[in-house]
């Protein structure tokens, strides 16, 4: 079970995520920063959901740095998330349909993993 302090902060990131993605719509001049920030902040969520973020972070360097094939999804997913954030952040071309749409997707992929964690819905 997930302590009141995790899961408030899960869900403030997932508020702030989706802010970012819709003020990112609505001033497509800013998009690709509002859009990286939008994804750090889904980041954000699911590690506050799944313990302490700075543990979580070690762990993911720690089995980076292994360079080994895991059959942990869940690690599996987090691995990819983070690689996918560093990758964006270092895009200076951007297609920013494109990074809405990934962002869309990692920031609903983020509410579920949340809400299946904290056993509640998220609600605006």
């Amino acid at each position: 079970m997930m302590d009141q302090y995790r899961k408030g902060w899960a869900f403030r990131y997932l508020r702030e995520a989706k802010a970012e993605l819709e003020a990112a719509q609505k001033m497509p001049y800013m998009a690709p920063s509002l859009v990286l920030e939008a994804i750090r902040k889904a980041r954000n969520a699911i590690y506050y959901s799944l313990g302490e973020p700075a543990f979580i972070e070690i762990l993911l360097r720690e089995e980076v740095a292994k360079n080994s094939q895991t059959n942990d999804s869940i690690l599996k997913f987090l691995i990819e998330l983070e690689g996918t954030v560093e990758a964006l952040s270092q895009v200076e071309e951007v297609n920013s349909d494109l990074m809405m749409k990934q962002a869309d997707t990692l920031v609903n992929m983020a509410t579920e993993f949340v809400e299946t964690l904290t056993q509640e819905k998220y609600q605006q």
